[in-house]
């Protein structure tokens, strides 16, 4: 027999992500104190990258 969901049924009730207060987004590591959309906690600067902009044609 497979463990499966009962390893799962250990992970219930613990957040990881909270909302973020610069962004709003709902990507703030409670843990870690930074936030993957924006990254407030780890720099001033809003998180940004060229690759994430759209080319318009």
């Amino acid at each position: 027999m497979t463990k499966g969901t009962a390893s799962h049924g250990r992970k219930s009730g613990k957040k990881t992500h909270i909302h973020c207060r610069r962004c709003s987004g709902h990507s703030f590591h409670i843990h870690k104190k930074r936030c993957a959309k924006c990254g407030y906690g780890a720099t001033p600067h809003t998180r940004k990258y060229n690759w994430n902009k759209k080319i318009t044609a």
